[in-house]
């Protein structure tokens, strides 16, 4: 076991919506967090976070304190929060090396006796294969390059029976359920990947699942196809699904199309609201956040949906749209491109913090988490730091 820290990137409009409200390494990328794939590199839990002041405080579960940077003595490694190892082992000499992929610095493993400043340069290369995320979008693009070995490492545990009245299209064996509860007339496609259905999760009878996808904990999948997607714990799910992530306890219930997005923690998609992922002109996508333009150089992009963002029922969204930490989406013909944190329909006011923290309080009850007075101080940090961005 060695200490590991993670390292967050510089807070940019790449990183929007989530750098309002959640450390970088809690992203999905895959079927595992950020954090999770480095702590199998470094084979124990994650010490810290170095991270921006808003976050200080930050509390979820087993997400390590979030403090400012600070020197690190071996034995350690520190890993770029922007950063996703694909979970090849690592081999690390006594020597201090950098840790690199594609000619990037991604992290450094300290060995005992020697300190990281964040000034280590001249070290010593040692390769690590993964994908580095230049925002927040790229979420997606790891989701494409990691979920299918993700999924497939779990085709080597002994699963569950196949319930009677299920359908397979493929090999079985890549079917995986894991205390899961899967109701006849479900469909597994699993030619192209593994269908992983984890402990306490629900299949409702109906859906159709196209591998590689992957169940959280405790969530349920009420009907409608899904295909090459992560979905956290304790999230419900319902509709046409395609090539996204949920980073847990999201709702979307009711049908509707999403695709090639990301669904931050506490999200409310209301009945019907549909995601555009491809331009008419099948060209490069270009996300707007304020003033800034990025170039994605994606040509499938959805939503990225910021925690805590809500919409209305039959909401459309644009290709390549964001949506902020905490905004309500609704009284639009069709929502904008980008709609800042915390933002009140179409209003153009923000939210109170007394009507965020209200709600945010209901909609954390209702998945049986406790709203402790420092959940609630956490909730005021990224309301007033979002209020300000």
């Amino acid at each position: 076991m060695t200490d590991l820290y993670l390292l967050e990137p510089d807070l940019s409009p790449s990183w929007f919506p989530f750098g309002h409200c959640r450390p970088i390494c809690e992203l999905r990328a895959g079927a595992w967090l950020i954090r999770e794939r480095w702590e199998a590199v470094a084979e124990g839990e994650a010490n810290a976070i170095f991270g921006p002041e808003h976050l200080t405080g930050f509390v979820e579960d087993l997400v390590p304190p979030v403090v400012p940077k600070d020197t690190v003595q071996g034995p350690a490694i520190v890993g770029r929060s922007d950063f996703a190892p694909a979970g090849e082992e690592v081999t690390l000499s006594n020597s201090a090396a950098r840790l690199v992929n594609d000619d990037t610095t991604v992290g450094w493993w300290v060995p005992e006796g020697e300190t990281w400043s964040g000034e280590d340069d001249d070290w010593p290369v040692v390769e690590v294969n993964g994908v580095t995320l230049k925002g927040a979008y790229d979420v997606v693009t790891a989701l494409d390059l990691l979920l299918k070995p993700d999924t497939a490492d779990f085709s080597q545990e002994s699963g569950d029976e196949l319930p009677a009245g299920s359908v397979v299209v493929g090999d079985p064996g890549d079917v995986v359920i894991l205390g899961g509860v899967v109701e006849p007339g479900v469909t597994f496609d699993v030619r192209d990947g593994v269908v992983v259905i984890e402990q306490n999760a629900y299949v409702k009878g109906g859906t159709r699942f196209e591998g590689p996808v992957y169940v959280g904990p405790g969530s349920q999948v009420l009907g409608g196809s899904i295909h090459g997607t992560a979905i956290g714990p304790r999230c419900k799910v319902r509709g046409e699904v395609s090539d996204s992530v949920f980073l847990g306890y999201a709702n979307k219930a009711h049908d509707g199309f999403l695709g090639h997005s990301v669904v931050g923690r506490w999200v409310n998609l209301g009945a019907g609201t549909t995601t555009s992922n491809l331009k008419n002109t099948y060209g490069p996508i270009r996300l707007e956040v304020g003033d800034a333009a990025i170039e994605t150089g994606m040509q499938f992009l959805g939503t990225l949906f910021g925690d805590h963002a809500k919409t209305a029922i039959g909401t459309m969204l644009s290709t390549g749209a964001a949506v902020g930490t905490g905004a309500n989406v609704f009284g639009y013909t069709s929502a904008p491109k980008y709609v800042p944190s915390l933002a009140w329909g179409d209003t153009g006011a923000k939210m109170q913090k007394d009507g965020f923290l209200k709600v945010a309080e209901r909609v954390l009850k209702r998945r049986q988490v406790d709203v402790t007075e420092d959940v609630k101080a956490m909730l005021e940090r990224i309301y007033d730091f979002a209020s300000e961005a």
